[in-house]
């Protein structure tokens, strides 16, 4: 049984080096799993405070776990700093998400998927934000097939993406 390895191309690798080098803000996507232990929780929301204090710009949606942990860490430092899309309307969203939610500078909703699943509607959500940012962080379990769908979604259009695990 042979194993594949992941070799980065060398314009993954030149990618890379840009991005590390840039000094100027970027926009960066946080997504991630709903489930998430109320440790990794802190950790998420203090990556994120860090972040926007950095004067990067942060996209994430508004679901429950790592999305709502990104939010509370970027309101603290900087609330024009971060534009949460989500992937229905906010009526749509659990009651203890929209209070949250209702404080945000620049909310994006889509009313129009309402009708959707929300797993479809959190496909096209997550399209979005993808359109929207420079670099994906991505907290998941491996068989988040959605959010490791949108990681994909993300290199093919040369993204850069860090992913990680919870499992």
């Amino acid at each position: 049984m042979s194993q594949s390895l992941d070799i980065p191309t060398l314009d993954t690798l030149a990618q890379e080096l840009a991005a590390i080098q840039q000094t100027g803000s970027k926009r960066i996507a946080l997504l991630g799993s709903r489930h998430v232990p109320i440790t990794h929780q802190h950790l998420i929301e203090m990556m994120s405070y860090a972040l926007a204090l950095g004067g990067n710009r942060i996209i994430t949606s508004g679901a429950t776990g790592t999305n709502s942990a990104a939010i509370k860490g970027v309101m603290r430092a900087d609330s024009s700093l971060l534009t949460v899309i989500l992937p229905q309307s906010l009526e749509r969203q659990p009651r203890e998400s929209r209070v949250e939610l209702e404080k945000v500078v620049h909310l994006v909703e889509h009313p129009e998927n309402d009708e959707l699943s929300l797993g479809e509607a959190s496909s096209l959500c997550n399209s979005e934000i993808i359109s929207r940012c420079q670099q994906l962080i991505c907290f998941a379990f491996h068989d988040s097939d959605t959010l490791l769908q949108t990681c994909q979604e993300a290199e093919e259009q040369r993204k850069l993406v860090t992913l990680f695990y919870f499992d």
